[in-house]
């Protein structure tokens, strides 16, 4: 399970919504083996008053993915260099106006489809 939440400015990404979640989840499905329909996407986008970085552009984008503990360091390595490079050749941007973090949790900490996570018969590998 992958939870992803995009923050940045809605005048820049409000309307590349589509192009960055497909662009995300299929830096998930490489790097993680996430299935192609395990998609959980959210868009927090703001007014510009509303994201303060004066030391970032206006295409600043934070993404934070929040998942089931289990993945190795590797493996979020593999991610986090995936989607720099994958941001940087599909849309321009550069490093540093990407930020990226992940946060884990023990499956037993979630509620999915009525019952806690470690009960679920997922159909992917979360040890990668």
């Amino acid at each position: 399970m992958a939870q992803i939440k995009f923050y940045g400015r809605r005048d820049v990404w409000g309307p590349l919504r589509q192009e960055l979640s497909d662009l995300v989840h299929g830096c998930l499905v490489q790097a993680w083996k996430l299935p192609e329909d395990k998609r959980f996407h959210r868009f927090l986008l703001l007014d510009a008053e509303d994201l303060v970085c004066p030391q970032r552009s206006d295409r600043y984008l934070i993404v934070e993915i929040v998942c089931f503990e289990g993945r190795s360091e590797e493996a979020r390595r593999e991610l986090i260099r995936t989607l720099f490079a994958w941001t940087g050749d599909a849309l321009g941007l550069p490093a540093d106006d990407l930020e990226i973090v992940i946060l884990e949790s023990p499956q037993v900490n979630w509620g999915i489809r009525g019952v806690p996570g470690d009960e679920l018969a997922l159909t992917y590998p979360v040890k990668v």
